[in-house]
C-alpha cells in the first residue's frame, strides 16, 4: 500500500479574465514508505499548487489525495491542519522562518502544532543541520544556507511520514545547493520519511532513483498563467 496515492485530482483558479484555468489534472501518482522522489517542472507547471495540495494548504475542487490510508480530501481545513502537522514535513523555497524567533524557536513553534515541543529534539536537529553553535541567532543574523538549514530542522521536527520540499535549493548557491539537499537526503533516511521534492533543476536527477516528469504527469493542457 502506497503511503501517498492521488487519484483523479484536479485544482482550477480564476485568471485575470475570470475564467477557470486547470492548474493540476492528474489521473494516478503514488509514493512509497522511505522512498524519494523527484518531481521536476518548469516554472507555471504547477508544483508548487501540487504541494500544497498534499498538504491541505488548500483544497481539491476534485479527486483523492490519500495519506497514510486517509483522504485528505474529505476533511475540513481544520482537519487538514491538523492532519499535515500530524504526518507531513514541509521545506518551503523562501524558508518561511519567523524573524522574531531564534532558530530553535522556530523549530519548536512547528512542533507546537504537532505532538508538542521537544527542546532536546529541536537542539538536535539543528544540531544535526550543523547550527548546534546558532540555536539562538534569528534569521536575520543567518545566510541563505544557514536559513535553509533551520526550514530543513523544522520539518523534521514532528517526525513527518513525508516531507514536502518545494525548490528547496532555488534560492542558494551551488555549494549550500548541494549541501541542503544532501541534509534533506539524509535526514529523511534517518527519520525513515519519504521525501518528494519539486525543483525545476534537471540537474538534481542524478541524486535520485525516482525522478518524475510533472509535464507527463500533469494531464492538464492549458496556460497557468505563470502560477508556480
Amino acid at each position: 500500500m502506497s503511503l501517498l496515492s492521488i487519484k483523479n485530482l484536479l485544482k482550477r483558479y480564476a485568471s485575470a479574465t475570470g475564467e477557470m484555468t486547470e492548474i493540476v489534472r492528474i489521473a494516478s501518482f503514488q509514493l512509497s514508505a522511505g522512498e524519494q522522489a523527484l518531481l521536476r517542472g518548469e516554472s507555471g507547471s504547477g508544483k508548487s499548487t501540487l504541494l500544497n495540495l498534499i498538504a491541505g494548504i488548500v483544497a481539491a475542487d476534485e479527486g483523492e489525495i490519500v495519506i497514510d490510508g486517509v483522504d485528505i480530501c474529505g476533511l475540513s481545513e481544520s482537519g487538514r491542519d491538523a492532519r499535515r502537522a500530524r504526518s507531513l514535513g514541509y521545506v518551503f523555497q523562501n524558508f518561511n522562518l519567523l524573524d522574531g524567533y531564534s532558530c530553535i524557536e522556530n523549530v519548536e513553534l512547528g512542533m507546537s502544532f504537532g505532538s508538542g515541543v521537544d527542546r532536546s529534539l529541536a537542539r538536535h536537529l539543528l544540531e544535526r543541520v550543523g547550527l548546534g553553535n546558532r540555536l539562538d541567532y534569528r534569521p536575520d543574523q543567518l545566510s541563505q544556507g544557514q536559513k535553509q538549514r533551520v526550514a530543513i530542522a523544522r520539518a523534521l521536527a514532528n517526525h513527518p511520514k513525508i516531507v514536502l520540499a518545494d525548490e528547496p535549493t532555488g534560492n542558494l548557491d551551488p555549494s549550500n545547493a548541494k549541501t541542503a539537499l544532501e541534509l534533506i537526503q539524509s535526514l529523511c533516511r534517518e527519520n525513515e520519511a519519504a521525501l518528494l521534492l519539486v525543483s525545476h533543476d534537471a540537474s538534481l536527477a542524478s541524486s535520485f532513483e525516482t525522478v518524475i516528469d510533472l509535464e507527463e504527469l500533469n494531464e492538464t493542457k492549458h496556460g497557468t498563467e505563470a502560477i508556480s
